[in-house]
């Protein structure tokens, strides 16, 4: 799929740096033509001659360096993708506030075509707010991202920041350049995020997801063809270009919205967490804090996934989500049959790596015939894990 592509790839200024030498040469193997941009941190790491060799072409490291024409512009102009690996925390942060101050961002500045990162850095970086709001931005853009893994890191800890492996890298890019179409002409629907119900007008019940599994989704379906609509819930991520977003608050508009759509669909994507229950009374001003205690009442809410199974076409394919925080296999397999779905994919969500709030997820895939278990990756190569078990059930139905 790399036979005759252009890739640039930016080295920044981590130990990850070299692991980017066996990546060169991965996409030498695979045919690709590569050219290297440097900063001068990553130069610290790996000198440049090091890429001249497994490239067998020049390594660039300086904006101002002698030459007949603009390098950045040049190499934009050259490039089908450009693959920032390692991306370390200080790269993203450039890239989202639109800072050219070296070859590598100005490069970026210039690129119009497709950007992978692979992210590098300690945990607590990755997870700090400023990173994953710089991650948000250019998701939003449109750049896509592969890792970072969990692992031993140079720190001494065992959390997630690792860089992905070359060879995952490798398989994004493929991806990215020569995109499987295998739900063309399939039409997805997704729901994603949390549910409000409101007590009174400044106060509610929600949960911590955060919809980023189920925006995943959406955007990897859309990716391989599919025509995709999303029911989603309040959350503090931006529309996927292409989806047909539907905004609701509640779990009774969540139902309406899903419900409404669901003639339509092919393959129904439960991944949202709507509430279980409702106050059964809400107040129609702020209800004031007094000495004594407060007794709120709760009833359910409707059952969107019964419900959906229930109406359910019998050539659709259904898969359901169960955030679980014990016996999660066994409490998965109960909610599989009670719902009358496909598939329901599993998690812990008592993990810190995985479930609410954070880019990776661990699951178990779960179906009548077999259980298949992820291991720990980015909620998008989850994602894609997950369609890939739904084309196998729609190509069994076929």
């Amino acid at each position: 799929m790399l036979r005759d592509r252009h890739i640039v790839l930016g080295v920044t200024g981590g130990i990850a740096a070299y692991k980017a030498c066996e990546l060169v040469s991965r996409l030498r193997k695979q045919g690709a033509e590569v050219r290297v941009v440097l900063t001068a941190h990553a130069c610290e790491f790996v000198p440049p001659l090091t890429f001249e060799t497994l490239s067998g072409n020049p390594a660039s490291t300086d904006t101002f360096a002698a030459r007949r024409e603009l390098e950045h512009i040049a190499l934009a102009k050259w490039a089908d993708a450009f693959v920032i690996a390692p991306a370390t925390a200080n790269c993203l942060a450039k890239l989202a506030g639109g800072i050219a101050d070296d070859l590598l961002t100005t490069t970026a500045l210039a690129m119009t075509a497709p950007l992978l990162l692979a992210p590098a850095m300690n945990a607590n970086m990755w997870r700090h707010p400023a990173t994953q709001a710089n991650l948000v931005a250019l998701l939003s853009r449109g750049a896509r991202t592969v890792g970072p893994g969990a692992g031993h890191l140079a720190c001494g800890d065992d959390d997630v920041g690792r860089m992905a492996e070359p060879a995952e890298i490798v398989e994004a890019l493929a991806a990215l350049l020569a995109p499987r179409r295998d739900f063309a002409g399939k039409r997805v629907l997704v729901t994603a995020g949390p549910t409000v119900e409101r007590i009174d007008p400044v106060r509610f019940i929600t949960n911590r997801s955060s919809g980023k599994m189920g925006y995943a989704i959406a955007e990897a379906a859309r990716d391989r063809g599919a025509e995709v609509a999303l029911v989603s819930g309040p959350v503090a991520l931006a529309a996927p270009r292409g989806v047909d977003r539907v905004s609701v608050e509640s779990s009774a508009q969540m139902c309406e919205a899903v419900l409404a759509r669901g003639e339509w669909a092919d393959v129904v994507i439960q991944a949202a967490a709507p509430a279980d229950f409702r106050p059964a009374q809400v107040a129609a001003h702020k209800i004031k804090k007094t000495g004594a205690g407060m007794t709120l009442a709760l009833e359910n809410t409707a059952d969107i996934a019964a419900e959906l199974g229930r109406r359910r076409r019998d050539d659709q394919v259904i898969v359901i989500f169960a955030a679980e925080t014990d016996d999660v296999l066994a409490n998965a397999r109960g909610k599989l049959a009670r719902k009358n779905a496909d598939m329901v994919v599993a998690n812990d969500v008592t993990r810190p790596d995985a479930g609410f709030g954070v880019d990776t997820n661990a699951v178990t895939l779960i179906t009548r015939d077999d259980a298949r278990a992820l291991p720990l990756m980015s909620k998008r190569e989850v994602a894609d894990g997950i369609l890939d078990r739904v084309a196998e059930l729609l190509g069994a139905r076929a």
